[in-house]
C-alpha cells in the first residue's frame, strides 16, 4: 500500500449497502488515490469492516436514492479531483495510471472525464446489447460537477470541457439471476417513482409497448443477439424491467401523490 504522501490527490466516492462479496477486489484496486470515502446505507454484512480496513472515511447514510446518496458521499470529498466507482466496478491498471497522470497535470484544461466502462452480464463480457461502447462520466474537479437528484440511474452533471479517457472500467454487473431479479424489482420500483415525481403517467396498454419496444431495441438495433444467449436474456430482462416500471408508475398515479408501487 502506497504511502499517502505518494498518492494521488483524488477524493474516490461510492456508496454501498451489503457489497462485502466484492469489495476488496473494488477497494484494493484504488488504493493510489489519497483520499477513499465510502458512505453506506446499512450493511448487515462484512461490508463495514472491509471498508474500514481500505478507505480513509466511513460513514452510515440512510438511503435516499441514487443521486441524493452520491450527493452526500460528495459532500464530504477534500481533494481537488472526485471520482466516483460503484462497488461492482473495478479500475484496471490502465485506467488508474491514466487517471493519475490527468490529475498530476490537473486534467490538462480539462474539467471532467469519461471512462470506457466495460460490463459482464451474468459471466459474459457485453459488447452489444446497448452496453459497449458505454463511456460514463465518474471524474471531474471539485467544485464543477454533482449528481443528478433522480432516484435511480442517476448522472453526473459538469459544467466544464470534458477529456474522454482510454483505460477501462470493468464493471461486474451481474453475476447471477438472482441478482438480476432483485434489481430489475428495485429499479423499476425507484423508476416508477422518478418519473411520477416528473408528472409522467401511465396505462396497461403503455407498460406493454414500453417493455416490447426495450426488448427489440437491445435485441435487434442494439445487436444484443450478438451477445448470445446473455443478450437474449438481457434483453428480456429490460422488456420486464420496462414493462413492471410502467405499470408500478400506472397504480402510483391510481393512488395519488402518496401511494407506493
Amino acid at each position: 500500500m502506497p504511502k499517502e504522501s505518494h498518492r494521488c490527490p483524488v477524493s474516490v466516492i461510492m456508496i454501498t449497502l451489503n457489497e462485502a462479496h466484492r469489495l476488496p477486489a473494488t477497494l484494493q484496486a484504488l488504493q493510489w488515490a489519497q483520499e477513499i470515502i465510502i458512505v453506506d446505507a446499512g450493511s448487515t454484512d462484512d461490508t463495514l469492516a472491509i471498508a474500514k480496513q481500505w478507505a480513509t472515511r466511513v460513514e452510515h447514510h440512510a438511503w435516499s436514492g441514487f443521486g441524493a446518496q452520491k450527493n452526500h458521499a460528495l459532500s464530504l470529498a477534500n481533494l481537488p479531483w472526485v471520482l466516483s466507482v460503484d462497488a461492482d466496478e473495478i479500475v484496471s491498471p490502465e485506467l488508474a495510471q491514466e487517471i493519475q497522470s490527468f490529475v498530476e497535470r490537473d486534467g490538462r484544461g480539462y474539467l471532467a472525464g469519461t471512462l470506457p466502462r466495460l460490463s459482464r452480464y451474468c459471466g459474459r463480457e457485453m459488447r452489444h446489447s446497448g452496453w459497449w461502447p458505454d463511456p460514463v462520466c465518474r471524474l471531474f474537479k471539485r467544485g464543477h460537477g454533482r449528481f443528478s437528484d433522480d432516484l435511480v440511474h442517476e448522472k453526473i452533471i459538469t459544467d466544464g470541457p470534458m477529456v474522454n479517457l482510454q483505460g477501462l472500467l470493468l464493471h461486474d454487473s451481474f453475476q447471477n439471476l438472482d441478482q438480476v431479479l432483485h434489481k430489475l424489482n428495485q429499479y423499476s420500483r425507484e423508476g416508477a417513482l422518478n418519473l411520477h415525481r416528473n408528472g409522467r403517467t401511465s396505462s396497461l396498454g403503455k407498460a406493454i409497448g414500453h417493455g416490447l419496444w426495450a426488448f427489440f431495441r437491445t435485441y435487434v438495433l442494439k445487436r444484443g443477439f450478438l451477445d448470445g444467449r446473455e443478450g437474449f436474456i438481457l434483453a428480456v430482462s429490460n422488456a420486464e424491467g420496462t414493462y413492471y416500471r410502467y405499470l408500478k408508475l400506472m397504480y402510483l398515479g391510481e393512488q395519488g401523490p402518496h401511494g407506493s408501487p
